[in-house]
């Protein structure tokens, strides 16, 4: 059975991927958009113990869990959580709440339904899992990435994960010229609109390239998964460097 404890101890799914590229000592700059309950947020700061990471998530409850979270691990001064949804536009807009649980699954200690809420209204979700549901919107604070990191003298990113339900592609846009620097990306990617009118697979591929992104995995499927994007400027370690590096992690 999944738990919250086990879920949040298991590495980084691109664990050895990321140490291609970056030391476990690196002083880094972690971006998590869609934070949900700040999981992934805990994992890289773990791997990256000197990393400074910014988790952004907008539903009040998840949020509080995010809090929780960074209180219970004293990592208060290295991850730090912002109560936005990350977009091409700064202001208000309608987030709709996802809920709901598959049926039989024990619900005490893991929250199904929590985690595909989203800046667009739901379009196939419910042909896909049949047991979500979409019963609420609310209104949310909007922030473009690129008024964010203006605000907080932040001048590059190191690396992003990113699972925002269909706004990936919103998100980075809002990044305007900051795209320039940024150096790796970890964003689900859907392949039909889960969400109404959200853009879809090849038109993310086409603006990472056009932005001099290569990608390097790929898990997207015929309904969705996650792509993983470097930054053609971006190089590899040396094999060694590596070795030693997952040795160490």
């Amino acid at each position: 059975m999944i738990t919250r404890t086990t879920h949040l101890e298991k590495p980084p799914k691109i664990r050895k991927d990321l140490l291609k590229y970056f030391y476990p000592n690196d002083s880094l700059i972690i971006f998590d958009i869609g934070s949900c309950e700040g999981e992934d947020s805990y994992r890289y700061a773990r791997l990256f113990p000197n990393a400074t990471i910014y988790a952004f998530e907008p539903l009040s409850g998840n949020f509080g869990r995010i809090e929780s979270l960074i209180r219970d691990k004293n990592l208060g001064n290295r991850i730090h959580a912002f109560p936005y949804a990350l977009s091409n536009h700064s202001g208000k807009a309608r987030f709709h709440i996802s809920s709901g649980a598959p049926p039989g699954k024990d619900t005490s200690d893991w929250d199904y339904g929590n985690k595909s809420s989203s800046l667009y209204p739901p379009g196939k979700t419910r042909e896909v899992h049949k047991w979500l549901e979409f019963n609420e919107s609310i209104e949310v604070d909007t922030l473009r990435l690129q008024q964010f990191c203006a605000e907080q003298a932040i001048n590059h990113i190191d690396f992003i994960h990113m699972d925002v339900q269909g706004a990936e592609l919103d998100v980075l846009k809002g990044a305007g010229d900051l795209i320039d620097n940024i150096s790796m990306i970890w964003m689900e990617v859907h392949s039909v609109p889960l969400y109404a009118d959200q853009p879809l697979k090849d038109e993310v591929e086409g603006f990472m390239a056009a932005h001099h992104f290569s990608m390097i995995k790929d898990t997207v499927d015929d309904i969705a998964g996650d792509q993983l994007y470097v930054k053609n400027t971006l190089g590899k370690r040396p094999l060694i460097s590596r070795l030693r590096a997952l040795l160490d992690s």
